[in-house]
């Protein structure tokens, strides 16, 4: 009996894991964090630009819709919220469907709302998100993003 009181003793002892052990696997994860979550993070402003550019796809679709129905899209002066209710400024559509034509006007990937131009320099309308600062123009993740531009 005492044999296995020992063996069993042992058994408990070696039950856990040694510091050595532990910390040679918090190294190695912090290895793999440092190789994976910078090109993690890299991957935000290339989502951020890919979301505008489908909200710039969508707006477009409702544009063209309020132009089959009405004739014309909307001006500058009554702008994308056209899309979501009876312009009152402005020339009146005389076929605006009943609900509008979006639920509501996005705002880009960064809070910003997008600029509206009709007509517009680069076609019948120019939309534009002016990437993560706001502001005309930029390069990297302020750059703008065109309605007229194609990826």
């Amino acid at each position: 009996m005492e044999v296995k009181r020992m063996r069993d003793r042992r058994l408990r002892d070696r039950a856990g894991f040694t510091l050595i052990e532990i910390m040679v696997v918090i190294v190695i994860l912090g290895l793999l964090a440092a190789l994976v979550v910078p090109k993690l993070i890299g991957r935000t402003e290339e989502a951020k630009k890919t979301q505008s550019r489908v909200q710039i796809k969508s707006i477009e679709q409702a544009l063209e819709l309020f132009k089959l129905d009405n004739g014309f899209f909307p001006g500058t002066d009554q702008g994308l919220e056209a899309l979501v209710r009876l312009p009152e400024a402005g020339r009146a559509p005389k076929n605006y469907r009943k609900g509008g034509y979006l639920d509501r006007v996005p705002k880009d990937p960064w809070g910003n709302p997008y600029v509206y131009v009709s007509p517009g320099s680069h076609g019948d309308y120019d939309i534009s998100s002016y990437g993560a600062d706001g502001v005309a123009g930029g390069e990297g993740e302020d750059a703008d993003i065109n309605s007229w531009e194609t990826p």
